[in-house]
């Protein structure tokens, strides 16, 4: 079978219209995905700038709006959790932080998120969450220079825990 010339310019004509729309459609859900995304960016910065100066009520309507539209966004549970153990919502605090750390398990490997995990399951008593994860925090011998008794204050948490039980 032979293409005339006349049907090879429609077949070619169709192929670069059909790759133009396509980099047309892209480029528009591109925008609207840069546009949702500055959105979540501000709303994020917002809600740590709120959380650091105290509001934290603030902090949390700002950090809700980003999870509603982005629920397993690492960073925004974590911060979510720590607004809501500022707000003296532990047990809700922890569940933020069991879904940081589901969604991300190389979370598990940071000693400074790890004892703060340790923390918030204590204040919720999740005992025995609490101990594992503190054990862990033993175990990898972790030692971060913003906190220089980190397993001093492990073995207090852990001595804590015997003691609740």
């Amino acid at each position: 079978m032979e293409f005339t010339d006349k049907v090879r310019t429609y077949i070619f004509a169709s192929l670069v219209a059909f790759v133009v729309i396509g980099l047309i459609v892209a480029n528009v859900m591109a925008s609207k995905q840069d546009d949702n995304f500055a959105m979540n960016e501000a709303l994020y910065n917002q809600a740590v700038q709120l959380q650091t100066d105290g509001n934290y009520e603030g902090a949390w309507e700002a950090i809700s709006k980003v999870l509603k539209k982005t629920p397993k966004s690492e960073i925004a549970n974590y911060l979510a959790a720590i607004i809501e153990a500022n707000r003296g919502n532990v047990k809700q605090s922890a569940n933020y932080m069991q879904k940081t750390l589901d969604i991300n398990p190389y979370k598990a490997e940071d000693g400074m998120f790890m004892i703060q995990l340790g923390e918030i399951f204590v204040a919720a008593e999740r005992y025995e969450d609490a101990k594992i994860v503190l054990l862990r925090c033993q175990e990898w011998g972790w030692a971060p220079e913003e906190i220089p008794n980190y397993q001093e204050h492990v073995a207090t948490l852990l001595a804590q825990i015997e003691n609740l039980q």
